[in-house]
């Protein structure tokens, strides 16, 4: 479940709808203002249960460093609800879903960020484009595994899928619901307002996906965009290991972020975006060579 300990927008971010060809799509826009030079665009994909505000904590720490940040509530989360008359939830729809809001943003390549679950619909999309340089500078994964998630997280999603369609979405809240980390009143109701504005069937496509993923290492290796892998610490979602295999076989880039869980965007962000802003930097210059 997507963790979050605080909802206060950062001065540097704005509430925007960003109108693209399949669809309109909330999002955060922090963009870097003049005279200062922006370094590139990050968009960043949600989790399971997440939304845009997932990223709060890290989005003026990457802005400060000269990123222009983009957060975005994928397809059937909170606001922006299905985004289009397609309801489908299918992995291409949702990689389709990136590729359009790359277009509508017109910035350039963008750095594409997937945690958890978004990295599902990240990786997707690289490799459904074979890694367009006019797209992608760079992906990375944050709390993400190779294939399905772990046997006890297996076991929570197939428990959620047995209810989803037979118990509302008020009814459901109460068990799925974090009791275990105590957080402010504002951001508990804000986190049962989120839950009641998800869509139910892109809760169980993406149980599903979380399921049934199967390793497409070998395929997004051959994309040849830059990957850096980021595992926060303890994690139970995907064990650290087979992150951490799963960089080693992508010959990508292994960030570690003790203390992290399975959000370091929120729970070490300070930690988090120099390691990113670096890596960004060093991709860019990499794209330029190879140009």
């Amino acid at each position: 479940m997507s963790q979050l300990l605080s909802i206060d927008l950062p001065e540097c971010a704005r509430s925007v709808q960003l109108d693209t060809s399949r669809g309109t799509f909330a999002a955060l826009d922090a963009d870097v203002p003049a005279p200062a030079t922006q370094h590139g665009t990050a968009l960043l994909v949600p989790g399971f249960m997440g939304s845009k505000e997932d990223f709060l904590t890290l989005i003026p720490h990457l802005n400060a460093g000269g990123m222009r940040v983009v957060a975005i509530d994928g397809r059937g989360q909170y606001e922006s609800g299905e985004a289009s008359a397609s309801s489908s939830y299918t992995r291409d729809d949702l990689a389709l879903d990136l590729v359009a809001i790359v277009q509508a943003l017109d910035d350039g390549p963008v750095h594409l960020v997937g945690h958890s679950y978004g990295g599902i619909a990240a990786r997707a999309a690289v490799i459904n484009t074979g890694g367009d340089k006019r797209l992608w500078s760079s992906l990375t994964l944050i709390n993400f595994g190779p294939g399905a998630v772990s046997t006890w997280q297996q076991e929570r999603l197939r428990l959620l899928l047995s209810v989803i369609g037979t118990m509302s979405m008020a009814d459901i809240w109460p068990h799925v619901k974090n009791t275990e980390v105590s957080v402010p009143e504002n951001v508990s109701l804000f986190l049962e307002k989120r839950w009641l504005r998800t869509s139910p069937n892109q809760l169980a496509a993406a149980a599903e996906h979380m399921l049934s993923e199967q390793d497409s290492s070998q395929a997004l290796a051959r994309t040849l965009v830059p990957i850096a892998v980021v595992s926060g610490t303890p994690d139970e979602t995907w064990e650290p290991t087979r992150v951490e295999a799963m960089a080693h076989n992508l010959g990508a880039q292994f960030i570690r972020i003790e203390g992290g869980g399975h959000s370091p965007n929120v729970h070490k962000p300070q930690e988090t975006a120099p390691s990113l802003l670096r890596f960004w930097q060093q991709s860019s210059k990499a794209n330029k060579v190879s140009l």
